[in-house]
């Protein structure tokens, strides 16, 4: 359940930092609303999966999904072009963060 937790709350990182660039420096009200909504679900999502799992892992993957899924929200939504390095860097990101769930045991 712990690890369910930690990946929603790397998508919900996604959510708040897309947010918080579209909020024009938190001066737009919906994406600001979106962005301190979205932090709130993410970092306690964060909290309760590393009363489970240990702090350094934990972290890493809460970073590693929301930057990767951040990156491909940017590439989706035409503001950051996409590229194949990008993407096989992306893929390689994936496959570190499985990675780290596979060693953790």
């Amino acid at each position: 359940m712990a690890w369910i937790v930690l990946i929603a709350s790397g998508a919900f990182e996604a959510v708040w930092a897309t947010a918080l660039g579209r909020s024009g420096g938190l001066t737009r009200l919906i994406p600001s609303l979106v962005f301190v909504v979205a932090l709130a679900v993410s970092m306690g999502g964060l909290a309760f999966a590393l009363r489970s799992i240990p702090t350094g892992t934990g972290y890493a993957v809460w970073v590693g999904v929301g930057a990767a899924l951040t990156v491909v929200i940017a590439m989706a939504t035409g503001q950051e072009p996409a590229s194949v390095p990008k993407v096989l860097l992306l893929v390689g990101l994936v496959g570190c963060i499985v990675g780290l769930r596979v060693v953790q045991g």
